[in-house]
């Protein structure tokens, strides 16, 4: 993989994956880490353009370390990028995710308590404990309705993409606070167990059945170049866009003629 997103190289180091593949000074291990804080930016370089962003629980392969910075790739994709070295903690295990398109951690089973900290769909965090309706974890106390066991994914990813209308667009966004088209897409299918890379180019070179415009159903993926939705019923789709500066279910007809002229017509149809 020469694409940098999956390049697992910088500043002359090296993953061991990359042996006999690439030139470099050093070859390394890396070292697992886990993200700590609720969501951090992926950048393109130190200081750089956001690509992605991870969310509390992530798990990410530390490659090198530049002034702060953490070169890596995080687990199970691959996606490389810089994280500030701050936003990640140790290794450690996670037992559930955050099911709901937000949840709040307290620092007591209380929800009267101020909230320590703003979770997001798909964060993963390690229960240590059960307090009346609340789920203990590192964290803090998170409501035990907003969480599932990692082995308990959600069934219906057009009921998650839907749990996050109204969003704000961001570019590289993954989380409640914001989203864009393929992140939007990623986290839907990431909760309920279903393959999904992070950018839009990858998500189209899936594999999966071609399928014609008239057999869309719910849960199929359209493509343009540079932008991707999810069919959420009949003759309506799912999506974040910058049109709206946010996720909107719209009809499917009325946004392909939308975006026709500046994006082009659909280039893929896919069941995934």
């Amino acid at each position: 993989m020469t694409d940098r997103r999956y390049l697992r190289a910088a500043k002359g180091v090296a993953h061991d994956s990359l042996r006999g593949q690439v030139e470099a000074e050093h070859f390394v291990a890396g070292t697992w880490h886990r993200v700590a804080v609720a969501l951090a930016d992926l950048r393109a370089a130190p200081d750089g353009a956001r690509d992605r962003q991870l969310l509390l629980g992530a798990r990410f392969c530390v490659v090198t370390v530049q002034d702060g910075w953490a070169f890596g790739f995080d687990d199970p994709e691959g996606y490389c990028g810089w994280l500030q070295e701050a936003a990640l903690g140790a290794d450690h295990p996670v037992s559930h995710f955050v099911a709901t398109p937000a949840t709040l951690a307290y620092p007591a089973p209380d929800m009267k308590t101020p909230e320590v900290m703003a979770l997001s769909l798909g964060a993963q965090l390690q229960v240590i404990g059960e307090q009346g309706k609340f789920l203990q974890t590192p964290q803090g106390f998170v409501p035990a309705s907003h969480l599932r066991p990692l082995s308990e994914p959600l069934s219906d990813p057009v009921a998650a993409a839907r749990g996050l209308l109204g969003t704000p667009y961001l570019w590289g966004g993954n989380s409640r606070g914001g989203i864009d088209c393929s992140g939007l897409v990623q986290i839907a299918r990431r909760v309920c167990g279903l393959q999904s890379p992070a950018d839009s180019d990858f998500q189209q070179a899936m594999p999966g059945q071609e399928i014609a415009h008239e057999e869309l159903r719910a849960g199929d993926l359209i493509f343009w170049k540079g932008h991707v939705a999810m069919v959420s019923g009949a003759g309506t789709i799912l999506h974040a866009n910058a049109t709206h500066m946010a996720v909107v279910e719209q009809d499917l007809e009325a946004a392909i003629a939308r975006i026709a002229p500046s994006d082009g017509p659909v280039v893929r149809r896919l069941r995934a």
